[in-house]
């Protein structure tokens, strides 16, 4: 009896090679991609804060925040900012310095376009209202640190800052894997940077008087070449007053005379003392110690806006 031959039949796969297989194929992209990565230098970014700047270390080295007393070396800071963060992140490479600063309707002023053209400096604007505060700025500064984070640009990210309004922008690049090192300036008195933010950020640091020294100069007192004639009449300071007004609405709007109206017959701090030190340039002569003037001379602005409303 012939037996019939014998047909292979397939064996069964085996799904335990399978799946060291896969595992093998899976092992092998990511040691690619680990070796890929450790070939890409890390790369860091300065997000600056101008107002803050400005304002700590105005406060500082001369002790006063209004940037009108005193001028700034912006480049030399940056650069010094740009040396610190060599030494820190030694083996990183620098992606660019931000410059956060506001500006009337964000249209540069003369300073700002010197620091717009350093090289590895991007100069960006938030708006001034009609209190010269700043807005808008710090959620530029959000979308630049979550944005650089999110597509891997920047590993580290040195902040120089102090609002609380900046927690947000730490949590977003946190989110993204990036680490946050907040940078400050010494505060004259107590504290000039929130607590909210110095408990998100991964590390401190703190730049002393004598490292912000040499990019403070304080600007000489003015002196007016009237200052010995006798002091011009309160209707002469009025109309002056009405003359700054008149400037003043043409320059910033309708929008901007609505903020002041609430607080009428005051004015904001940084408006008042731009109305006095365009009064004293227009009448050659100070007008520090004569309140009486200095009322006439708001009279006057006010009188000027309110025909305008």
């Amino acid at each position: 009896m012939n037996d019939a031959p014998a047909t292979g039949t397939p064996s069964e796969p085996d799904p335990i090679r399978e799946l060291g297989a896969r595992l093998e194929h899976t092992n092998e992209l990511l040691r690619r991609m680990l070796a890929e990565v450790a070939k890409t230098p890390s790369t860091h970014a300065i997000f600056v804060d101008a107002g803050y700047v400005h304002a700590a270390a105005g406060l500082l080295v001369a002790g006063t925040e209004d940037r009108r007393n005193f001028d700034l070396d912006a480049e030399g800071l940056i650069e010094a900012f740009i040396d610190r963060a060599r030494t820190i992140f030694a083996d990183s490479r620098l992606l660019r310095v931000y410059w956060y600063d506001g500006a009337r309707r964000r249209i540069h002023t003369p300073e700002q376009q010197v620091i717009a053209e350093l090289p590895d400096v991007k100069v960006r604007l938030g708006n001034l209202n009609a209190n010269n505060q700043q807005k808008g700025v710090d959620s530029l500064i959000r979308t630049d640190l979550e944005s650089l984070a999110r597509h891997r640009a920047i590993s580290d990210a040195a902040l120089v800052g102090g609002d609380e309004d900046l927690v947000s922008a730490v949590e977003a690049a946190q989110g993204y894997g990036a680490r946050v090192h907040l940078w400050g300036i010494e505060a004259a008195e107590g504290r000039n940077q929130a607590e909210p933010l110095l408990w998100e950020v991964d590390s401190q640091r703190t730049f002393d008087l004598e490292f912000c020294r040499p990019f403070i100069t304080r600007r000489p007192v003015t002196t007016y070449e009237n200052e010995g004639e006798p002091l011009p009449s309160r209707e002469d300071v009025r109309l002056v007053g009405a003359q700054i007004a008149a400037t003043w609405l043409s320059e910033r709007g309708r929008e901007a005379l609505a903020d002041l109206l609430p607080g009428r017959p005051y004015l904001p701090g940084p408006v008042d003392q731009d109305l006095l030190i365009e009064a004293e340039k227009l009448l050659s002569r100070s007008l520090r110690g004569h309140a009486a003037l200095r009322r006439a001379l708001r009279d006057g602005f006010w009188a000027h806006l309110l025909t305008q409303y």
